[in-house]
């Protein structure tokens, strides 16, 4: 039973990761590029950390393994905002029949804000 587990987690994780291949050349613009890449290689991931730690079920493997997982889920959603913010910021078009642009409504907001702060000042 535990090698059917380990084969089902080692294969969904080559999938999603494949997944996250395929989306790279299929999605349209930057940003739904990397949204596909950052969710389906770290679900992939981290399936297949979880197979490592049940095939191998000793502790050193299992501790960095779960230390892993915990980083890659702590920093790969934060990293990927940040990016997507650089890119943004930097002028990376979104996609032509994109339906929402809440990053420069937000943006504008913003530097309305400052603007009427130095006036005020």
């Amino acid at each position: 039973m535990n090698d059917i587990l380990i084969m089902i987690l080692s294969t969904l994780g080559a999938i999603f990761i494949l997944i996250a291949s395929f989306g790279v050349f299929k999605m349209p613009d930057f940003y739904s590029r990397l949204s596909v890449t950052i969710k389906a290689a770290t679900l992939g991931i981290g399936c297949i950390l979880i197979a490592a730690v049940l095939y191998f079920s000793d502790f050193s493997v299992t501790t960095k393994a779960i230390a892993i997982m915990f980083f890659l889920l702590i920093t790969s959603p934060v990293a990927g905002f940040l990016i997507s913010k650089v890119a943004y910021m930097t002028g990376t078009k979104l996609w032509k029949h994109s339906l929402m642009d809440e990053l420069k409504d937000d943006l504008e907001k913003e530097s309305s804000k400052q603007s009427k702060t130095e006036k005020d000042s």
